[in-house]
């Protein structure tokens, strides 16, 4: 019988609008979402159902309004979804409770073996996949030499933990730092351990190269823990606000054959029985065959609408293949140009000029993509459209306040 699908979300970001697009493309529905505040990439959308709960992130408040909305919806086919680190544990931890929604994550165990930083890269260790030379803090420290660290400055400071970072806000508070000298790295990690941040500490060597040298590894697992799903991108320009740097703002597809560890990552995630999306974040040093890993987040990636523009819709893969049988993987081939800033924006601030003539080409071809430009959704709402065109706007501003210009 067939049943009604049914995608809810939780968040409201640019990763929630993403997979209700996709959904919106492949299947014409609607998709249901919860979150503390309506921000912007989601803000007067007609293809999203969205709900203020404030308290949302309250595993106790998250069960009991799902409960709810499952004991209004039954008979149809509902997929949870987390857009967050955080939300996405919250559906890990709690799963067997949420069991009227089909739940593409991974299991509860992998929360604490791969999701921190410091448990991920003694994984990597075990199936030989190259990360960073990293020292790992259990506390604050003293001595931040580079003799005492290993590796030279510059170095990358960065907690462990996501989730629980982005718990204990503080002023002047950024996803990554970069740190020119053992003074500053004590500054830093000093400052982050007073906020109350209670877990490990990453201090990493700085790997050579710009925005441009970062690569973004996205992966499917059936609920059999198959990889049925790669595809790769090349970015282009990441933001570069304190709190958005590091999230993608331009990505160009490339064959997943281009990346050398592609099959070595397939096989650990097979081999732990890992299930559901996975994201990883990937740097190029200068040898361009020398690939470092440096995370793996637990769900889809914020900037996921580079997976669906480049055939492989995300939605499809939750809705068709999770619970599916089969062998076969599909691997991204062809050349997509995805952005989320202005065209123009990521011309003029990507540091690859090759790049930028390679995102030329693909646009004169057709094969170009850009998330909030959504003719379904802005067509039906003048609001939607003015919403839009005021974030691209907003986006041009940024780049000129934090980014260098090249072009």
């Amino acid at each position: 019988m067939n049943k009604t699908i049914v995608p809810v979300m939780l968040g409201a970001d640019l990763n929630c609008y993403n997979l209700a697009r996709a959904f919106h493309e492949k299947y014409g529905v609607k998709s249901y979402a919860f979150g503390r505040y309506a921000i912007a990439p989601t803000k007067y959308s007609t293809i999203i159902h969205f709900t203020i709960v404030p308290e949302i992130d309250k595993d106790e408040v998250m069960l009991d309004t799902l409960h709810r909305f499952a004991d209004a919806h039954i008979g149809d086919k509902m997929l949870l979804f987390g857009c967050t680190d955080d939300y996405a544990a919250m559906i890990i931890r709690n799963r067997e409770e949420l069991s009227d929604f089909i739940t593409p994550y991974p299991p509860e165990h992998l929360l604490s073996s791969i999701a921190k930083k410091a448990e991920f890269y003694e994984t990597c260790d075990k199936f030989g996949i190259p990360y960073p030379k990293t020292v790992v803090l259990e506390k604050a420290s003293d001595d931040y030499s580079a003799e005492k660290l290993g590796f030279p400055y510059p170095i990358i400071v960065k907690p462990s933990s996501s989730v629980d970072y982005w718990k204990f806000p503080f002023d002047g508070m950024k996803k990554v730092y970069i740190s020119k000298s053992p003074e500053e790295t004590k500054k830093i990690v000093d400052e982050i351990y007073a906020s109350g941040y209670p877990n490990k500490m990453i201090l990493q060597e700085f790997i050579p190269g710009g925005d441009s040298h970062m690569r973004v590894f996205t992966t499917f697992s059936d609920c059999r823990g198959k990889v049925r799903a790669m595809c790769l991108g090349h970015t282009m320009l990441e933001e570069h606000t304190p709190k958005g740097l590091g999230n993608h703002a331009a990505i160009l597809t490339e064959p997943v054959s281009t990346l050398p560890i592609a099959e070595k990552i397939k096989a650990m995630l097979e081999s732990m029985g890992y299930t559901g999306y996975a994201n990883f974040d990937i740097k190029c040093g200068d040898d361009p065959m020398d690939f470092r890993l440096f995370e793996i987040n637990l769900r889809h990636g914020r900037s996921n609408y580079y997976v669906t523009a480049g055939g492989i819709n995300i939605a499809e893969l939750a809705c068709e293949v999770y619970e599916s049988e089969g062998d076969d993987c599909v691997c991204c081939e062809n050349e997509v140009f995805w952005h989320l800033i202005p065209k123009s924006v990521a011309y003029a601030y990507t540091d690859d000029e090759a790049l930028v003539e390679r995102a030329k080409a693909l646009t004169r071809a057709g094969k170009e993509a850009s998330s909030l430009w959504y003719p379904a959704d802005m067509l039906k709402s003048p609001l939607r459209l003015i919403c839009v065109l005021e974030q691209l706007r907003r986006q041009k501003k940024k780049y000129k306040t934090y980014c260098k210009k090249y072009r």
